[in-house]
């Protein structure tokens, strides 16, 4: 089952609602217009990627949950059944009892013919009661562990319903956000189609800002794991944004830091949020090459800081992945892991 919840909710507004043709009255705003669409398709699908996280999290609970409860089941189903084993001879007991069976020594030194008949019939009373003093206790034991393993498995059983209820939801609400992405993606596809050559050329830019190249970028690099991922990372300079895409050749922005930390073997989370959740928090001001960066009060776009106020990201559709400057964009958060 594929399924999860988001991280937040995203609503078009009227320059963004699915379906709807952009009126462009120039090359600025035919840009302007598609970094709008790609932006709200970069948000839904990096919450798609949170959703799967927070799913898969829930369905662990789900399948504990009813290995809980099966297993609370086999104890109460043995608990069942040792009360059922004691409960004839203590229904025999009881009924003795109740119709007045003479089972103490004054009974016994009554209805004895000599001492060696008093003392055989003592010590045969003695076996009787000791034997029914241990059916009773057993008896009671078996009922508290048969009562103590009914609460739980009732406890566990209601607790494996409401994780698979939830999972359930979440699966609905996921598909729901995945049918959006689809609409946004169609809406970005088309107004990429739309623009002119030397708008696309615009938009792609360039591989490095100005005075930066791959060879400056390695000679700065100290001995590191991060700095090894960002080393890795570069070697996709120029491969295309897609959405979904974790490589080996075509990325989106947190796939492209999934791929660059696998490569030194290390495993981070799938989406931009939860990327911004681990590791160890940086500032801003102690940035080094390779740390992990999130950008906007959502953290739905992450790269690999590459130095000197540099980012290595899988940016938008229709621009390679690229180092390119963080100035202008929203600084949120900064993980070394």
């Amino acid at each position: 089952m594929t399924v999860g919840v988001l991280a937040f909710g995203l609503v078009a507004g009227p320059s963004m609602q699915a379906g709807a043709d952009p009126v462009i009255t120039n090359p600025t705003e035919a840009l302007d217009k598609l970094g709008e669409l790609s932006r709200v398709s970069e948000q839904t699908n990096e919450a798609l990627h949170n959703a799967q996280i927070d799913l898969d999290a829930k369905l662990g609970v789900a399948n504990d949950a009813d290995a809980r409860s099966a297993a609370d089941q086999g104890v109460l189903d043995a608990a069942s059944a040792r009360v059922a084993e004691f409960a004839p001879a203590v229904n025999r007991i009881a009924t003795a009892n109740y119709q007045g069976a003479r089972t103490n020594r004054l009974f016994a030194l009554m209805v004895s013919d000599s001492p060696q008949q008093l003392l055989d019939q003592m010590s045969a009373l003695d076996v009787i009661s000791n034997d029914a003093a241990v059916q009773v206790s057993q008896f009671n034991e078996a009922t508290a562990a048969a009562r103590a393993a009914s609460e739980a498995s009732k406890r566990s059983a209601e607790e494996a319903r409401t994780a698979a209820d939830q999972a359930r939801a979440l699966s609905d609400d996921l598909q729901r956000k995945q049918s959006e992405l689809q609409t946004q993606i169609a809406d970005v596809t088309k107004a990429f189609q739309n623009l002119t050559d030397d708008e696309r050329n615009q938009l792609s830019g360039t591989p490095f800002p100005p005075d930066v190249d791959l060879s400056k970028i390695l000679a700065n690099l100290a001995p590191g794991s991060g700095a090894a991922a960002l080393q890795a990372g570069l070697t996709r300079i120029g491969d295309p944004y897609v959405w979904g895409a974790t490589g080996p050749n075509e990325f989106d922005c947190s796939g492209l830091v999934v791929w660059a930390y696998k490569q030194i073997g290390k495993t981070l989370p799938r989406s931009s949020q939860a990327q911004a959740q681990g590791g160890v928090p940086v500032s801003r001001d102690q940035l080094q090459p390779g740390d992990v960066v999130t950008f906007y009060s959502d953290n739905s776009h992450v790269g690999i800081y590459a130095g000197d106020g540099n980012i290595l990201h899988a940016s938008t559709f229709g621009v390679p992945v690229k180092v390119q400057s963080m100035a202008g964009m929203e600084f949120s958060t900064a993980r070394r892991y």
